[in-house]
């Protein structure tokens, strides 16, 4: 009974979720065939800037145009990841983000939950939600009654929950750069505030940024904002770093933006057919290759393969 209850509580909160918005467009917002013609906007991902600047800021996930975190921050992170342990028997991953972040991550835990490669005390539960971008997550409870709801769902509590993935953008984004970044930055703080206190043992949230928006044909989040989308994360990373704002660490999870068929210097690209008919949400194409880049993160980050990735058994001599 208490699980068809849950189950029922969650589908409940699920529909209000859905009457709030439909997959974060505001109001106003066509839909039609992606535009396939904007094959690349010329902008250089942060990844491949090294030094250069992009209307006086600087490249690179982290300060001083590198791609990784500096030592000491560093050290600070893999300390963190030393604390991730089994709470009752269970390590919680939960995403928090809007519709892209949904379609992307409820894939990614598909393919976890049947990895035989992935820690058996790993829980992945996607958090993430249809109509819910940046602005309504912090305007709206009800995000984090649904996300409570998905966890005890899957048999776990807010108590449990210890890393992030958080993948936020503001629909209908149409200010010029940098005020475009100040306001996702902004809201970007507020809800690790909200994080910091809804999950208490929380030690490490890994942000992502847009994929690429040059195919869009509605105003949901084109470019340059789904570009501009990344100085937002770098910006409040960099808040943490500083000690500008408490709680959990912050660090880069997979930078997913690529310039269209251009790409970028690791072969990364996003073709027309990574996208729906609107050219923003992923179609399952493109929902496979982010799932493929959160696979690699967390199998490979050192401060995130030490608990998502199963331990070798011990052969006793």
């Amino acid at each position: 009974m208490r699980l068809v209850a849950l189950l029922s509580l969650v589908a409940a909160l699920a529909a209000v979720s859905a009457s709030v918005s439909t997959k974060d467009a505001p109001a106003g917002g066509q839909r039609g065939s992606a535009d396939c013609s904007l094959t690349s906007t010329g902008l250089i991902p942060l990844t491949d800037m090294g030094t250069r600047r992009y209307r006086g800021y600087r490249g690179g996930l982290y300060p001083a145009g590198r791609n990784t975190p500096a030592p000491k921050y560093m050290r600070k992170l893999q300390a963190a990841s030393k604390q991730i342990r089994p709470i009752n028997g269970k390590i919680v991953l939960l995403s928090i983000g809007m519709s892209n972040a949904t379609a992307e991550f409820s894939a990614f835990k598909r393919s976890s939950d049947h990895d035989t490669l992935v820690n058996p005390n790993l829980v992945v539960v996607d958090g993430a939600q249809d109509g819910f971008d940046a602005v309504k997550i912090v305007k709206r409870p009800v995000y984090w009654d649904t996300a409570d709801a998905r966890l005890a769902a899957e048999g776990v509590s807010a108590n449990q929950v210890q890393a992030v993935w958080l993948k936020e953008s503001i629909a209908g984004e149409d200010r010029p750069f940098p005020r475009d970044m100040k306001a996702l930055q902004k809201n970007l703080r507020q809800i690790i505030k909200t994080m910091r206190f809804r999950y208490p043992k929380l030690k490490l949230v890994y942000l992502s940024s847009r994929t690429y928006g040059g195919y869009a044909v509605t105003s949901v989040n084109p470019e340059p904002a789904a570009y501009d989308s990344a100085y937002a994360v770098r910006a409040v990373i960099q808040d943490r770093m500083a000690g500008r704002l408490k709680g959990p660490l912050l660090a880069w999870g997979p930078y997913l933006w690529t310039d269209g068929l251009a790409g970028r210097r690791d072969g990364l690209e996003w073709t027309c057919t990574d996208v729906e008919d609107d050219g923003t949400h992923p179609s399952k194409d493109g929902v496979q290759k982010v799932v493929t880049m959160l696979t690699t993160f967390f199998k490979t980050d050192p401060t995130a393969k030490r608990w998502y990735v199963a331990r070798p058994p011990r052969i006793r001599p």
